[in-house]
């Protein structure tokens, strides 16, 4: 009997066609394009100096059986560079499970890193907690934002995704909504009578499942969710000419001056680390360069 070489390391750019095979295998309902165009845009994107680009893989003599993608980014938190990373798509092959924890291990070691898990299944939600995760979203609220009032002289622009400027916002907000363009969201601008000017990233959503199915927007950005209240009217009109009626926040209960239902039943999001995420800032995770 020929004993099995195992070992856990970084995922480099010539393993990407072995980790789109495995995990096209491993989740039925997305396709090798589908993983391949993420994983193409993790090979470009800025990533912190000293942590993976991809995450890491488990490798059995050169064959690819397990894998944890991992996206790390910089944040701005009380002034101070926080590092976080969000642990996305985790699979491992059958007869190689009880390897699976070397994966975990390893990625989750950095002690200055606050981890995310934003896309847990529910029946995952008491492994997540004993594992030392905690909840800082327990569900979704569903706007219908056309329903809100229209603040008088308000206007909406559309971000395009070369645009080198725009008024009223730095230079940092400018990248953020133009890259995030280029990945296929909406990126809006509300502008106020007085002059402030309102940033919003929002992501085409498929709702697979459950009684409401509205052509939806997950929320993806925004500085505060006041700003989304005070802007929602005139957000919700530029989606009904989009076919969208709803626009999906990350939440912890009904939000005041919103009108739509609170569901805890999905969209429980964890981190474990040194900074809790805030709501309404999922730029830069999976669902944006993977996709819902």
């Amino acid at each position: 009997m020929i004993a099995q070489r195992i070992r856990c390391r970084e995922i480099s750019e010539a393993d990407l066609d072995a980790v789109a095979e495995l995990l096209t295998r491993g989740f039925t309902g997305r396709s090798r394009d589908y993983w391949m165009r993420g994983l193409r845009r993790q090979a470009v994107r800025e990533v912190p100096d000293g942590y993976p680009r991809f995450g890491y893989m488990l490798d059995n003599d050169g064959h690819a059986i397990g894998v944890l993608l991992l996206l790390y980014t910089s944040r701005t938190s009380g002034g101070e560079t926080a590092i976080q990373c969000n642990l996305s798509s985790w699979y491992v092959e059958p007869a190689f499970r009880n390897y699976a924890p070397l994966l975990t291990k390893i990625a989750q070691r950095h002690k200055e890193v606050t981890y995310l898990n934003i896309s847990p299944a529910t029946w995952t939600w008491p492994i997540i907690e004993a594992q030392g995760f905690a909840s800082y979203c327990s569900g979704l609220f569903f706007s219908i934002p056309v329903l809100s009032r229209v603040t008088k002289g308000m206007t909406v622009e559309t971000v395009a995704p070369d645009a080198r400027s725009i008024a009223g916002l730095s230079e940092v907000e400018v990248e953020l909504l133009t890259r995030h363009a280029r990945y296929g969201c909406l990126s809006l601008v509300c502008r106020t009578r007085d002059g402030n000017a309102f940033p919003f990233i929002l992501l085409p959503m498929r709702i697979r499942r459950g009684w409401i199915a509205p052509p939806a927007m997950q929320l993806i950005y925004c500085r505060d969710v006041t700003e989304y209240v005070q802007c929602a009217g005139a957000i919700g009109r530029v989606l009904l000419r989009h076919g969208k009626l709803s626009v999906i926040l990350d939440s912890n209960g009904k939000v005041p001056g919103l009108v739509g239902l609170y569901s805890s039943a999905r969209g429980r999001k964890y981190f474990k680390g040194p900074h809790a995420p805030r709501l309404a800032d999922l730029t830069d995770t999976e669902l944006v360069l993977y996709g819902p």
